[in-house]
């Protein structure tokens, strides 16, 4: 990738190419899954009369009557119109991890072991906040 500014470095430049890219990409998907559930072109998990007399109910409550799964296993529902806007989050959420591991093929080649170190940090941080295995609540 050139560098088109001079104020601007290139690792910043493909970093911001890659999180923009994955931000449009995630809102589509975001909108596409909304007006695919709001106009019944993708079943619901929880119709939406059933949806009115579980609302209210305490957490535990509604994942038991609804049969609504935690954690990762969502995945499992992704086409269901109420539970596929998490696809369009998901995106969102991994496209910063898309471009830490793009940019670190360009500090390794400078020698900038520092910033090598950071992203991959970063990157273990995330994955490990995002697998679950740090459970912190009740």
């Amino acid at each position: 990738m050139e560098k088109k500014d001079s104020h601007i470095s290139v690792e910043q430049q493909l970093y911001a190419k890659l999180l923009q890219w994955g931000s449009r990409f995630g809102l589509v998907i975001l909108v596409a899954s909304f007006l695919g559930y709001v106009f019944g072109l993708i079943p619901a998990h929880v119709p939406l009369d059933e949806l009115q007399k579980v609302w209210g109910l305490p957490l535990q409550e509604y994942l038991t009557r609804t049969n609504t799964p935690t954690g990762w296993s969502w995945l499992q529902l992704a086409g269901k119109g109420d539970i596929s806007n998490f696809v369009g989050i998901a995106i969102l959420c991994a496209s910063s991890l898309v471009c830490l591991v793009a940019v670190i093929p360009v500090y390794a080649k400078r020698g900038d072991w520092v910033f090598v170190t950071l992203c991959i940090l970063a990157i273990l941080v995330q994955v490990l906040a995002a697998s679950g295995i740090l459970n912190v609540g009740h």
